[in-house]
């Protein structure tokens, strides 16, 4: 019978399957938008100059939110390269153009050892995340069947 790690998910030690791998990436996406949003709605008006072209006190604000994003980013992508048998550092590939794209789909489509391996045992997916990253899915096909047929009609 196969063991099943409990660890904190803001962790990078651990590991990640492919549902939690992309459902925490949607959740990162869509609290990162509610903060951005209401950020917004509430200062309108501090990113941009129109008239001058100054850059306001919002961009620091952005910059913040942005690290904090990347931090996250890459541990979840540690996870995920660990539930591969991988060293953590190939999240570097994420800064390279083009290899990126090829790590992530690799992330997403490669399945995870099923028993325990160097980084631990296997971590269960929620049953929210797999909703989770079901809708994730769904919104990620809808986007790219709703960006053809802009490319189509344009």
């Amino acid at each position: 019978m196969t063991q099943y790690a409990q660890e904190s998910a803001l962790n990078a030690a651990g590991r990640f399957g492919r549902f939690s791998y992309l459902a925490w990436n949607c959740l990162l996406a869509i609290v990162a938008s509610i903060i951005l949003g209401i950020f917004i709605a509430i200062f309108p008006n501090t990113f941009v100059n129109l008239e001058t072209g100054n850059f306001g006190g919002g961009m620091i604000f952005i910059a913040l939110i942005y690290v904090a994003l990347m931090y996250f980013t890459f541990v979840f992508t540690i996870r995920r390269l660990h539930d591969r048998n991988h060293t953590g550092w190939l999240s570097l590939l994420m800064l390279v153009p083009l290899a990126n794209v090829i790590l992530m789909l690799y992330l997403i489509f490669a399945p995870g050892d099923d028993r325990s391996n160097s980084y631990g045992s296997p971590r269960p997916t929620a049953g929210w995340e797999a909703v989770l990253a079901w809708i994730y899915i769904v919104i990620f096909v809808l986007a790219i069947i709703g960006g053809i047929a802009a490319g189509f009609m344009s």
